[in-house]
C-alpha cells in the first residue's frame, strides 16, 4: 500500500542568507513572506495566487561549502505559471540577474532555468492544455525551445488556473 499523496505541498531550503533568498524569491517569482520564524532563521513564503499556507520554506543556516553541481540531492525546484508569456518575463527577469541558465521544451512543458543565491537551480514552466499532449502523454523530451514561436502558438492560453483552488478573496 502506497500514500495516496495528491501533490507537492512545499519545499524547503537551508539557505546562507535568509533576508538575500526572501529578496529573491519575493523578486523573481512575486512570493510573500507568509510566516516568519525567529528562532529557526525561518521563513515560509507563498506565492501570491496560491491558495496554500505557503509554497517555500527558507531556513538560514550561514555560509557553508557549496554543494558541488551533479551531486546527489535536490536538483530544481520547478515553478508553474498560467501562461507562455509568462516565460519570456522569467527568461529577462532572470537574466537580469544574471541567474539565468537555459530553456528547454520538454513536450507538454516548456521551460526556462535559473539558479537562486546559493546555487540552487529552479525551474519556471508552463504546461500545455491536457488536450493537447497527444505524444507527450508518456514522454518527456529535452529539446530546444522555440520561445517566440511557441509564444505565437500558444499565446493567451492560460493552464495553470487549471490547477488553483477556488477562492474569492484572500
Amino acid at each position: 500500500m502506497s500514500v495516496q499523496a495528491v501533490r507537492l505541498n512545499h519545499a524547503v531550503l537551508y539557505v546562507s542568507d535568509l533576508e538575500r533568498s526572501i529578496a529573491f524569491y519575493s523578486e523573481v517569482l512575486g512570493m510573500e513572506v507568509a510566516a516568519r520564524e525567529p528562532r529557526a532563521n525561518a521563513a515560509f513564503l507563498r506565492l501570491v495566487r496560491s491558495g496554500n499556507h505557503h509554497d517555500l520554506g527558507l531556513f538560514g543556516v550561514g555560509a557553508r561549502p557549496p554543494r558541488p553541481r551533479g551531486s546527489l540531492g535536490l536538483y530544481h525546484l520547478a515553478w508553474q505559471v498560467d501562461a507562455i508569456e509568462d516565460l519570456e518575463a522569467a527568461r529577462m527577469l532572470l537574466a537580469e540577474r544574471d541567474a539565468y541558465t537555459g530553456e528547454s521544451s520538454h513536450g507538454a512543458t516548456k521551460s526556462i532555468y535559473g539558479i537562486d543565491p546559493d546555487g540552487n537551480e529552479l525551474e519556471v514552466m508552463w504546461m500545455l492544455p491536457r488536450a493537447a499532449w497527444g505524444e507527450y502523454e508518456d514522454t518527456a523530451p529535452i529539446e530546444r525551445l522555440d520561445l517566440p514561436g511557441e509564444i505565437r502558438r500558444w499565446g493567451g492560453v492560460a493552464t495553470g488556473s487549471e490547477l488553483r483552488p477556488v477562492e474569492a478573496t484572500r
